[in-house]
């Protein structure tokens, strides 16, 4: 699958432990507005700082092509799912 977004493909994101250590699936994702960076949760309703991580987009895109749907998603915006089989949704902060 072609890597569907507009920043380069080492940029930096943030994401949790375990998505990348447990191959936890991506819940959330949010493009903030402040410094346009993207950040990937797992469905963990509260996280602490030692369980950041940060990788580079490609990889987050690889361990779920599914994020690429939210390629063109606005800063400033957040996407939910329920599951790792529903459709994203997109909201404003």
């Amino acid at each position: 699958m072609n890597f569907p977004f507009s920043e380069q493909e080492n940029v930096a994101v943030f994401t949790c432990c375990h998505i990348i250590r447990e191959n936890a699936d991506i819940y959330y994702v949010s493009h903030d507005e402040d410094d346009g960076a993207w950040q990937f949760l797992c469905d963990l309703e509260s996280h602490q700082s030692s369980d950041a991580n940060i990788v580079s987009l490609k990889e987050i895109f690889e361990l779920d092509n599914s994020i690429g749907e939210l390629a063109n998603m606005p800063l400033g915006y957040y996407a939910t799912r329920v599951d790792k089989n529903s459709t994203w949704k997109e909201f404003t902060q």
